[in-house]
C-alpha cells in the first residue's frame, strides 16, 4: 500500500480569509492592497527625483515591515476579441465592418507571436501575531479550496482589536502612497481568494474551475 502524502493544505500558511482579512495558522494578519503604479519615463528629471525623494521619505517613516508583491500574467486576449468580434457583428456599415475584421485579424496575430503581459501590484501590510485558541474549526482557504484541520481559531473580539491595529497601518500605507501619486484599493474576501487561487493554480481561472 503506496504511503500516504500530506495535503498540500499543511504545507499553506493561511488559515483563512475572514471580512478581507488573511488570519495566518500563527495568528498573524495580512491586509493585502492592490496599488496603481507611477510610469516615471513620462516624468520630467526634477518630477522623478521628487518622486523617489518623497517614496524614500514615505519608507523611512514606517514603523512596521511591509512587502510590495508584484504579479506577472499573460494576459487573455480572448475577452477582448470576442467583445472586438460582437461589435463587428453589429456594425451596418462595410467599411466600418471590413476593419474592424482586420483589426481582429490583426490583434490575433500579434497575440501569437508575443507574451503579451500584465503586471499587478500589491502591498501586503501585516499585523504582528495574535495568540490562537484550539478549535476544531476548519479554516477556510480560497473559499474552501485548500482546508487544514490543524489550525486554530480567533476569538471574535481578539480578532475585532487586531483589525482596528491592522487597519491603522492600512492607512498609514495609502497616505504615504497617495503622496507619490500611487493609489491603493483594499482587497475584499472575494478578491483575495481569487488572487491565491490564481496564484496556486496558474493557467486556471477561478470561474472555470467551480
Amino acid at each position: 500500500m503506496a504511503p500516504v502524502g500530506k495535503p498540500t493544505q499543511n504545507f499553506i500558511a493561511i488559515s483563512e480569509v475572514r471580512d478581507g482579512i488573511v488570519v495566518l495558522k500563527d495568528g498573524g494578519l495580512r491586509a493585502i492592497l492592490l496599488a496603481t503604479s507611477v510610469n516615471l519615463s513620462l516624468k520630467s528629471s526634477d518630477e522623478q527625483m521628487a518622486i523617489l525623494m518623497q517614496f524614500q521619505n514615505f519608507l523611512n517613516t514606517l514603523e512596521f515591515s511591509t512587502q510590495i508583491v508584484i504579479q506577472s500574467r499573460r494576459r487573455d486576449m480572448r475577452p477582448y476579441l470576442i467583445t472586438l468580434e460582437e461589435r463587428m457583428n453589429e456594425q451596418v456599415e462595410p467599411l466600418l465592418k471590413i476593419q474592424t475584421k482586420e483589426y481582429i485579424e490583426f490583434i490575433k496575430a500579434f497575440s501569437d507571436q508575443t507574451n503579451i503581459m500584465e503586471k499587478s501590484f500589491f502591498v501586503v501590510v501585516p499585523f504582528a501575531p495574535i495568540t490562537l485558541s484550539a478549535g476544531k474549526g476548519i479554516g477556510k482557504l480560497l473559499a474552501g479550496i485548500a482546508k487544514s484541520k490543524e489550525v486554530g481559531t480567533i476569538d471574535t473580539t481578539v480578532f475585532e482589536e487586531a483589525r482596528s491595529q491592522l487597519d491603522q497601518r492600512v492607512a498609514v500605507i495609502s497616505q504615504g502612497l497617495s503622496r507619490v501619486g500611487v493609489r491603493t484599493v483594499p482587497l475584499n474576501s472575494e478578491q483575495i481568494v481569487e488572487l491565491f487561487y490564481n496564484t496556486f493554480n496558474p493557467g486556471e481561472g477561478l470561474s472555470s474551475a467551480q
